[in-house]
């Protein structure tokens, strides 16, 4: 160890689980330099308490725990869903675009406490690594970055966990629940241990959020999502911040066993993983938000703005949250936000989330134009123009098709070609 290079001092993100914890004595013992350990609040609820003194108990120096839970749905939750970004169909980017957020404050930290490097605890293997440290490189390129997946000989859970025994730290991990989870205000994820094959059936005692749709409630419940501009501000008529009305929607779908998610996803890295995602309030949310989108926007741009959400998703999900091209991207979306604006209601049952009714001020569809009754907008003898306006180069190819070989590929083949004698 003595060719690596001097370290003073050390910012750790750090969440108390089980690669983060054991990673503080690691750094001491390898690097020989102070650990400071940073824990964001993002809503991990029960995984708080505790934790400032469990690193410093572990070896730290300091432990800074501060609530970010606020900021991270106003500048990171609900920009990424009104792009309408979802990763592979599915993911509704949970872990991703809390890294960003954690290794800022991580880098901040560092300029506070002097530090020369920051650590982080994702493996060599998974997406955390290059969103921590494409975070890193464009906030301050100087801060020197530690990996220790990448560097030291523990190569799973179960030496970790002999690590952890060694160092007298103690871990929720244990070798008969050794999911690795992430969670926080929008999510719940799971991964590793029977999850590793994907014919196996989640356990049904790994889901600790959402209840089984199968138990949850038989009757349907009602909710109504009140938006301004794209940004959700009432539950039910009821007024809510950002953080209570997550927390409620979260209650609501829970409770209904609404937002489960079983993927196999493609790592940035180049393999395939399976996660098993638990995200509620979430699931409610993006629905709502799209369901107002369909009344307000026109059909070009929310046509454009699905390819720009396979972008944004991409740009999330790959660590690439302070680059030019998402700052510019969030320009256009948040323009197309200016309309967003009005009240959708859902009917949750069993697992499902079924759209109820929505209205806006600035809704685009008018029951007075689509009517099959009389209507003093729209004469239906002018369709007859428009589709031959809007069919005409197909009617030009296949004119020039027949006047070449004088046959159409459509036409109906001649069968007296095939009789036999």
């Amino acid at each position: 160890m003595s060719s690596k290079p001097p370290v003073k001092k050390v910012v750790l993100a750090y969440s108390g689980g089980l690669d983060t914890s054991i990673i503080v004595p690691w750094l001491k013992n390898n690097y020989h330099c102070e650990v400071v350990c940073f824990c964001a609040n993002l809503g991990q609820d029960d995984e708080l308490p505790g934790l400032e003194e469990k690193a410093i108990a572990s070896g730290a120096s300091k432990c800074y725990v501060e609530d970010l839970r606020s900021e991270f749905l106003t500048d990171y939750v609900f920009p990424t869903m009104q792009a309408g970004a979802i990763y592979e169909r599915e993911y509704l980017l949970g872990t991703s675009f809390a890294r960003p957020l954690i290794a800022k404050r991580m880098v901040e930290i560092a300029a506070l406490e002097g530090a020369d490097a920051v650590a982080h605890g994702a493996t060599g293997k998974g997406n955390d690594q290059v969103r921590f440290e494409l975070t890193v490189m464009a906030l301050n390129p100087k801060l020197r970055i530690i990996a220790p997946w990448r560097e030291w000989n523990i190569r799973g859970r179960s030496d970790a966990l002999e690590y952890a025994a060694e160092y007298n730290v103690p871990v929720k991990a244990t070798m008969e629940r050794i999911y690795s989870q992430d969670r926080n205000l929008w999510h719940l994820s799971n991964e590793g241990g029977p999850l590793e094959d994907p014919w196996n059936e989640p356990p049904k005692n790994m889901f600790e959020w959402t209840t089984d749709p199968t138990d949850a409630p038989d009757e349907p419940e009602y909710v109504e999502i009140y938006f301004r501009r794209g940004v959700p501000e009432r539950i039910n008529g009821e007024a809510r911040g950002p953080v209570g009305l997550v927390q409620e929607l979260n209650k609501l779908g829970a409770k209904h066993g609404v937002g489960r998610v079983d993927i196999v996803e493609n790592r940035l890295v180049g393999m395939k993983s399976r996660g098993v995602y638990e995200t509620p309030g979430g699931t409610i949310l993006y629905k709502a938000h799209d369901a107002l989108e369909q009344l307000c926007l026109d059909r070009e741009t929310l046509h454009y703005k699905q390819q720009i959400g396979l972008k944004y998703a991409d740009l999330v999900y790959n660590g690439q949250w302070f680059t030019p091209l998402r700052k510019a991207l969030d320009a256009f979306v948040q323009e197309t936000e200016q309309n967003i604006t009005g009240t959708v209601r859902f009917k949750l049952y069993k697992g499902n989330i079924i759209l109820a009714g929505r209205k806006s001020p600035h809704s685009l569809y008018r029951e007075d134009y689509v009517t099959f009754d009389q209507d003093d907008v729209y004469n239906q003898a002018d369709a007859e123009g428009f589709i031959k306006l809007f069919g005409l180069p197909l009617k030009v190819e296949a004119m020039l098709k027949l006047d070449g070989p004088g046959v159409s590929e459509y036409d109906s083949p001649d069968y007296d070609d095939f009789k036999r004698d």
